[in-house]
């Protein structure tokens, strides 16, 4: 059990963005473990054969060997992201960890699995070998991660809405408890319900929260006494990341309005944007926008702006088009 106090500046300092680092790094996971993360099959048969060509297995090398089943990650390789970060900027700030820190934290990781050699190496040489393994995270989201990241964009930008709107109308406390099965709060702190055992002061400093897509059951903390905290959290809807969604088979309702706006209207029990819609349906965003105009025209969806996002729901009539058409909705 691990437990994080907050001050009241740390509380304020709760912030939410995306990690491209954290995907490239914590996908090796899924890549060794294709069992525990089905939800990604798709994903990994194409990685896999990626992975399967000479020049990118030499030079992602060093990664597979420090990322892998059962091995706890170096927190140098996941810094804290701050919202709108780049990965070229992710990478220099991996670059330019000093030394001592790569050693404190290859050393952190022992506990799980001993070092393999090429994590000796690094412990031995981290100012000579760190620019192969940034080198390494740089190949493997140009060749693995890069093709699907507007997919994986769009999911994490909608959890990161949600969850921003989750502490803005409840506040921290409620927050933590929603972000997580194993997070309570407890008057001044977090309590993690993990395998750690960390009495962690942020100290002022905030904390950094990032949805992450390939980690699945607990919060993955990043807690560093010269650095921003972060904390590493599943995402919601992994299982619609991969899927293309059309609607049901014989639906009577895509035989009147057409399949492309059926397969909205299925889609929109819940405010989701116009690019997600897009990633879903695997429509393109133009035709979705159009789609969604004849829709709104109707009355059969809503829409409402957050931030510079505009997400659509159905209306209570389109609930009935669907109860009508034979298809269960959920309760509003």
């Amino acid at each position: 059990m691990s437990e994080l106090r907050f001050s009241l500046a740390d509380v304020a300092g709760v912030r939410l963005a995306v990690s491209p680092v954290n995907e490239t790094v914590m996908s090796m996971w899924a890549l060794a473990s294709p069992v525990r993360y089905a939800v990604h099959l798709p994903w990994i048969d194409r990685a896999r054969v990626t992975l399967g060509r000479p020049e990118v297995a030499a030079r992602v090398r060093p990664l597979t060997h420090l990322v892998g089943r059962g091995r706890w990650l170096p927190d140098f390789l996941t810094p804290a992201a701050r919202p709108n970060v780049e990965m070229a900027e992710q990478l220099e700030q991996i670059a330019a960890t000093p030394p001592s820190v790569v050693v404190q934290d290859l050393l952190a990781t022992t506990p799980s699995r001993p070092l393999n050699p090429f994590g000796q190496a690094l412990l031995t040489d981290p100012r000579g070998l760190l620019p192969q393994l940034v080198d390494a995270v740089r190949v493997w989201y140009d060749e693995a991660i890069a093709p699907d990241w507007p997919r994986m964009r769009v999911l994490l930008d909608a959890d990161v809405a949600y969850r921003a709107a989750q502490l803005a109308e409840n506040g921290a406390g409620r927050f933590f408890e929603q972000l997580h099965p194993s997070l309570h709060w407890h008057g001044d702190r977090v309590i993690s319900d993990d395998t750690f055992e960390r009495d962690f002061d942020l100290r002022g400093r905030g904390l950094a929260l990032n949805p992450t897509v390939f980690t699945q059951r607990n919060v993955l903390w990043n807690l560093l006494e010269d650095s921003l905290p972060a904390g590493a959290y599943p995402v919601r809807a992994v299982g619609t990341l991969w899927e293309a969604t059309a609607p049901p088979a014989g639906d009577p309702l895509a035989r009147v309005i057409g399949p492309g706006r059926a397969a909205l209207l299925h889609l929109l029990d819940t405010a989701t944007t116009t690019t997600d819609l897009a990633r879903r349906t695997g429509m393109s965003a133009g035709n979705v926008s159009q789609h969604l105009a004849a829709l709104h025209a109707a009355g059969l969806v809503s829409r409402s702006r957050q931030g510079r996002h505009v997400r659509y729901r159905n209306t209570d009539a389109a609930g009935v088009l669907l109860r009508a058409s034979g298809v269960p909705t959920p309760a509003r």
